[in-house]
């Protein structure tokens, strides 16, 4: 990502703002999947719960091009997040489905909501693919996908799926 900002600097093109790479950790080691100029989710859901620092100066900073990374506070520990889908995402989800067990979830899980909504009963349900983002923080890497592993088995709608490889050493 480095590279990728100091290329645009020195072609006259200074980048100020959100930048992520998406990566893959590989047996050959990790691996740029795509670059965003924006705060994506789940990128930005695992990211933030570390941030101690006010973010609100940050992005001021950062848009006025004096934002300076050795500034930033940031939690120790790690943090880990599964996205739970709807049955059909990516393509055409299903949707209109009742979502259990977020309230017996422990307090430090922190969950957010992407495709979710009431329905006439008031009772959450699922409207859209990419339905909920659980995210726990650990000690290590280990500890944090324990967590928040653990923590999934608390929630269940119909169909309900998600990645089991998530923050796996390869």
């Amino acid at each position: 990502m480095k590279k990728l900002v100091d290329f645009l600097a020195l072609n006259d093109r200074p980048f100020y703002g959100l930048i992520y790479g998406g990566f893959v950790l590989t047996k050959d080691g990790p691996k740029l999947i795509e670059v965003n100029a924006r705060p994506g989710d789940p990128e930005t859901q695992v990211i933030l719960p570390r941030l101690r620092s006010d973010l609100f100066p940050v992005l001021q900073q950062s848009a006025a091009g004096q934002f300076d990374v050795t500034s930033l506070d940031w939690d120790p520990r790690v943090a880990v997040c599964v996205v739970l889908c709807s049955e059909g995402y990516p393509g055409k989800p299903i949707i209109n489905r009742v979502i259990h067990g977020l309230n017996d979830l422990p307090k430090d899980i922190l969950v957010f909501h992407a495709g979710t909504t009431l329905n006439d009963k008031r009772e959450l349900v699922t409207s859209g693919g990419r339905v909920l983002s659980i995210v726990a923080l650990g000690a290590t890497l280990e500890e944090a996908r324990a967590k928040v592993y653990e923590a999934i088995k608390q929630v269940h709608f119909e169909g309900m799926y998600f990645r089991s490889d998530i923050a796996l050493n390869v």
